[in-house]
């Protein structure tokens, strides 16, 4: 099941406001997983989850977009046509020690995960 996915973290639609640290969010997903395919039956989870992940999604493409139009070097840089799918945003995301995912929002934890996947040539 696709939980998440590249496309997702790039749309331009404006979303809900983030309002849950990357430690909640990994805890609620990764709970979601392990239902396998009962989770269908946690719709209202999977909608929660996926608005939090568009929403951190698009906040770091706005942070990354800005830092280039401010002549910096962006912290990734995703390919032109990319994806990522839930398991592995899930994987990277779990290398991200839960202390530390605990004091971080979803942005910032999506912008690690994206620049542990695209990382910018020198």
């Amino acid at each position: 099941m696709r939980l998440i996915a590249l496309a997702a973290l790039l749309v331009a639609a404006p979303v809900a406001a983030q309002s849950m640290n990357a430690e909640a969010f990994y805890q609620r997903a990764t709970a979601l997983q392990a239902k396998g395919p009962l989770a269908i039956f946690s719709r209202g989870e999977i909608t929660t989850l996926m608005n939090e992940v568009k929403a951190a999604a698009q906040k770091a493409r706005e942070q990354r977009l800005a830092t280039i139009r401010a002549g910096g070097k962006p912290r990734y840089c995703p390919p032109d046509s990319s994806s990522i799918g839930s398991s592995e945003f899930m994987q990277r995301l779990s290398t991200i020690p839960a202390a530390e995912r605990a004091r971080i929002d979803m942005t910032e934890a999506t912008v690690r995960v994206l620049a542990s996947k695209y990382q910018c040539r020198a």
